[in-house]
């Protein structure tokens, strides 16, 4: 993984929240908060991006102590304007180095954030440090493309715009970290034990084929990648882009169906 794909700088922030946010993101935001209904106790959130999930933790748990971390910050900046909640501390954070003590927390929660880690098992082995025992690690990331088919789209129209030298961006990074096995293996080196590992479905819901391209292919690092083999044909993929998610699910408002693993563990 490169730098650039974990860059969400410039527009990206803003594209991500209005377009993205809705669409893939409230869905499991919501799925995970719920796991969380009424916890009260100290609650790390990292990779908290727009924050989405921290809205959704400090409406279902308003009697926890929530430090929302994020290392981009920009990211963060856009979700700390978004939302106000008391119960809600923000810091920019590396989850892979946590400048936080040993067992400071009841509860870690990170939403669609560890597949961006370039280094996993620092991540898991941050986690864990700083869980008191018995404390909890939730997570989830995507299931394979094959399984989310809006995305599946979106991947299959770049490659095939440029067959010579396709982006991967989106098979490679947020779809491409699913493998139960390796999941689990690597939570357990971590010194967590209770791995459960469940496939949860949801839709994704768009207001229009063009909203879901623009998020996709403006609002994520694969925008990096199509500039970088068309400086100047951005606009051009997003309309190609558009036409194929609308052939498929229609024109108008329309839902993808969403797949991902919701991962909880225990210190």
């Amino acid at each position: 993984m490169t730098a650039v794909d974990r860059a969400f700088t410039g527009a990206i922030p803003d594209i991500y929240e209005r377009y993205l946010g809705p669409m893939l993101f409230e869905p499991y935001a919501r799925d995970m908060a719920g796991r969380f209904k009424g916890f009260e106790g100290a609650l790390l959130e990292t990779a908290a991006g727009t924050g989405r999930v921290t809205r959704a933790l400090a409406e279902a748990a308003p009697g926890a102590a929530i430090m929302a971390t994020d290392l981009n910050e920009p990211m963060l900046a856009k979700a700390a304007q978004a939302v106000t909640a008391a119960n809600v501390e923000w810091r920019p954070a590396d989850a892979q180095a946590l400048p936080f003590a040993d067992a400071a927390f009841e509860a870690v929660v990170c939403q669609f954030g560890v597949m961006f880690f370039p280094d996993k098992a620092a991540g898991y082995s941050e986690a864990r440090r700083v869980l008191k025992p018995g404390g909890r690690f939730a997570f989830n990331v995507w299931d394979g493309l094959e399984t989310n088919d809006l995305s599946r789209v979106v991947h299959e129209t770049v490659a095939g715009l440029f067959p010579g030298d396709p982006p991967t961006f989106l098979e490679r990074v947020p779809f491409g970290y699913h493998d139960q096995s390796v999941i689990r293996a690597a939570l357990e080196t971590a010194g967590f034990s209770g791995v459960a590992i469940e496939a949860v479905a949801l839709e994704t819901p768009t207001l229009s084929a063009n909203d879901a391209a623009t998020g996709l292919c403006m609002g994520t690092p694969l925008r990096a990648e199509l500039e970088a083999r068309d400086p100047d044909g951005l606009a051009k993929v997003v309309d190609a882009v558009s036409q194929a998610l609308a052939q498929r699910f229609g024109n108008g408002a329309f839902s993808g169906q969403g797949q991902a693993l919701v991962v909880t563990a225990q210190a």
